[in-house]
């Protein structure tokens, strides 16, 4: 009873924040911070791009595990554990960046961080929608995205900027490229393993202490039978097969450009790149970027309340699409001021959040509501999540690729004049997506 009435009084300020910061910062590394260093450490194009877009695709299956996550132990249980799996194993990941096959190691354990930090997704948002009622819920949404953005600028830009700082320091101290990008990437890593684990000590003490579901109740039989009932209703939804299919496209060409990128603004001046030092993508990209893509989305929030979802939608998926234009110019012209490069970068990813809301509340309107409305919504995202992945796989391929076929130095140029075409199926099914009637956009005046 004690307990109860401490996390009761607990404050959620004390705790929201905090888990939703350790939960963007291990999708964010996965996702952006590996791509940097693996290229620092000299290994292939293709390679990367493949093995960092896979090791992504528990974020894509987590709702088919995650109503068992009930049947055993609390949600607070699952939070600090999975924090202490990803903080644990990326220190091995540190290590293993000295060994003689650092790769296939390394990308090993960061599979197990993407299982991990996928599990913690699950279990935090238990803990957010069990412990704070529908007033709380909204309160605090504010705080839970903003702190979970702000890993994406903590590992994009500030640590991404300390690993530049410190690859030229180590340079200057007499040691080669490869070994300074290996010495800066293992402290790195190491440091992202020792914030993990300090989030999850801080954690057990003022993460609410919630008492197991009375789902928990159920057999592992009787969650797997609604498992399939929740599926089976998902795909009997209204032009479910036009949705899922609109949900891959929308985010289709961006598929292909989120591993290139930074690859393309490290790449030397006469391999078709930028030429950028580390330091600096992690300023431009990790951090100009990361807060414009803050501020589009908040100012696409107030767009679409204005004019409504349904014509707002198309509006949106231009500017999502459109910007990518600039990575187009910079491969073609490869500019070498900072101020112009930096301006592109903020305008692609402003658009990329202005536009990607729209996706976001399209999911939630139109394919997710009915009996099982936040199953539904998992499954969309995870299909959203595989529609990424899967261009991301192929990008390092078709880049080399593109390399020989035209004899363009790095494949740059080619490859993102073919994004530019790979928009155009977004375009079409944007244009043409149909709305549920019962849901339709009430416009103002």
């Amino acid at each position: 009873m004690s307990q109860n009435k401490n996390n009761k009084s607990r404050n959620p300020i004390s705790w929201v924040p905090t888990a939703y910061f350790a939960m963007g910062l291990p999708f964010v590394v996965l996702n952006m911070v590996t791509v940097l260093m693996f290229e620092g450490l000299g290994v292939d194009k293709k390679l990367i791009t493949f093995w960092t877009s896979l090791i992504l695709l528990p974020y894509t299956l987590k709702p088919l595990w995650s109503p068992f996550l009930e049947l055993f132990k609390t949600k607070k249980f699952w939070v600090i554990t999975t924090q202490f799996v990803t903080g644990i194993t990326f220190g091995l990941v540190a290590f293993s960046l000295g060994l003689p096959n650092f790769f296939s190691i390394a990308i090993a354990l960061l599979a197990i961080v993407g299982f991990s930090g996928a599990t913690h997704d699950i279990a935090c948002d238990g803990v957010y929608m069990s412990e704070l009622d529908e007033k709380q819920q909204a309160q605090y949404i504010g705080w839970q995205g903003a702190f979970y953005n702000i890993a994406k600028i903590v590992a994009t830009g500030g640590l991404v900027y300390l690993a530049g700082q410190l690859i030229k320091h180590f340079t200057d101290k007499g040691n080669s490229d490869l070994a300074a990008n290996e010495k800066a990437w293992m402290i790195i890593i190491g440091l992202l393993g020792a914030i993990m684990v300090i989030l999850a000590l801080y954690h057990l003490f003022m993460l609410p202490s919630s008492k197991k579901s009375k789902s928990s109740n159920r057999s592992g039989k009787e969650v797997m039978n609604e498992l399939a009932d929740v599926l089976l209703d998902f795909f009997r939804k209204k032009n479910i097969w036009y949705y899922i299919t609109f949900i891959i496209l929308y985010r289709f060409a961006e598929g292909f450009v989120m591993k290139i990128v930074p690859l393309f603004l490290k790449a030397q001046r006469a391999d078709g790149g930028l030429g950028l030092d580390v330091d600096t993508i992690g300023l431009y990209y990790g951090t100009y970027g990361a807060i414009a893509f803050v501020l589009g989305s908040i100012l696409a929030g107030y767009y679409i309340k204005g004019i409504g979802l349904r014509r707002a939608l198309f509006h949106l998926c231009c500017i999502f699409n459109i910007p990518f234009l600039v990575y187009t110019l910079f491969a073609i012209y490869q500019p070498t001021q900072g101020w112009l490069i930096c301006s592109g970068i903020v305008f692609e990813y402003f658009g990329y959040g202005f536009g990607f809301v729209g996706l976001t509340l399209f999911m939630m309107q139109q394919v997710a509501p009915g009996k099982s409305q936040m199953a539904h919504y998992a499954f969309a995202s995870g299909i959203m999540n595989l529609g990424v992945m899967l261009p991301g796989m192929l990008s390092g391929w078709l880049c080399e690729n593109f390399e020989s076929w035209f004899n363009k130095p790095g494949g740059f140029e080619p490859f993102f004049i073919f994004v530019l075409f790979a928009t155009i199926p977004a375009f079409l099914i944007t244009w043409f997506v149909p709305f549920r009637e019962e849901t339709a956009d009430v416009e103002t005046n």
